[in-house]
């Protein structure tokens, strides 16, 4: 009797969690992932809201995939631990997979067959019956403004038309919680506008998005909070204001006229402010925080009283490209390193 009453009250536990647990689509601590003696993901936590569109923010090879794939039961643990809406990852791996969509990298659909042949394959693997898995493909299309392509092959898409396809087919079994592992790349900048939308009503819906992305704006675009790891370590988290809050401010923008001229700028700048710029040489100026936007009238009249000349200067509020600068050392693009996944 206690046995067959451990196992209702484990099964209560999983379909009605408790209360704090409800509030958390994602709940991950300590994740870990090796592949021999390198770790593509290295203690990572994670606490995704339900109803909120979190991005996690880094360059390829940093453990955006890995992690991913973790939380979606794709590749196995090796530490830590993950919940999804209360269900153990490990434990109810098949829960779990009742509970979130995936949209990789890649198209996962089949280049051969149409738009609908695709949608209607993806919905009987899924256990729909055929006349409600022709329901459901005709709804996704005309959602994802693809009816008109409806009986072309994969083939003849653009690559947009494949990444909204691709995303169609991770709805058809509408779940809580959707994975987009960096879902714009490759897209055009028109297209990746398109896609962005599609998010936004997805969020309006009441999905729950988990967002991977090494672009920047995409993350300010989309996000409301945003993990930055950087060589399978979470180094910082917030809301976009937030991260770029945390690196000054604002950001006093200077081009001199004398390229050659930047670490002799550089160094004043430091014995103005105390703090070093960040010296950017193709543009032949310099990044400096401030804590203070009024300090930047001090930047300047030192500069001057130096004879160094400036083509421009701006004052504007940092970007998320100069948070990650601050945070890791390098840019989102630096790192050639790619992911490690089985």
């Amino acid at each position: 009797m206690k046995a067959a009453g451990g196992r209702l009250a484990a099964m209560n536990d999983i379909l009605h969690p408790p209360a704090v647990e409800r509030e958390l689509a994602v709940d991950a601590v300590g994740l870990v992932k090796a592949f021999g003696a390198f770790r593509a993901v290295d203690g990572i936590d994670l606490q995704v809201r339900r109803g909120e569109v979190f991005g996690v923010l880094g360059p390829n090879g940093a453990g955006k995939t890995t992690t991913l794939s973790m939380l979606a039961t794709l590749l196995p643990i090796d530490g830590g631990r993950a919940s999804i809406f209360g269900v153990d990852v490990v434990a109810h791996p098949h829960r779990v997979r009742q509970l979130v969509g995936v949209t990789g990298q890649y198209a996962s659909v089949d280049e051969n067959l149409t738009a609908t042949e695709n949608l209607i394959l993806f919905g009987r693997l899924l256990g729909q019956r055929t006349p409600q898995a022709r329901r459901t493909a005709a709804d996704l299309l005309e959602r994802f403004g693809l009816a008109d392509a409806a009986d072309r092959q994969i083939q003849k898409f653009s690559g947009g038309m494949r990444r909204r396809l691709d995303l169609a087919a991770s709805l058809i079994a509408q779940p809580p919680l959707i994975f987009l592992d960096e879902p714009t790349t490759g897209l055009d900048p028109r297209t990746r506008g398109q896609m962005w939308d599609t998010i936004r009503e997805l969020v309006a819906q009441g999905s729950t998005i988990l967002l991977t992305t090494q672009y920047l704006d995409e993350a300010d675009q989309l996000a409301d909070r945003i993990a930055v790891i950087d060589q399978g370590r979470k180094v910082a988290e917030g809301t976009p204001e937030q991260l770029k809050t945390s690196v000054g401010s604002s950001t006093l923008h200077i081009r001199l006229e004398d390229r050659a001229a930047g670490a002799r700028a550089a160094a004043i700048v430091e014995q103005v402010l105390g703090e070093p710029p960040v010296l950017t040489p193709e543009a032949g100026g310099l990044n400096v925080a401030l804590t203070d936007a009024n300090r930047a009238a001090d930047v300047l009249i030192a500069l001057r009283q130096a004879d160094l000349s400036i083509s421009t200067a701006a004052v504007q509020q940092p970007t998320l490209d100069e948070v990650f600068l601050a945070l890791t050392g390098h840019h989102t693009d630096d790192h050639d390193q790619t992911e490690e996944v089985a």
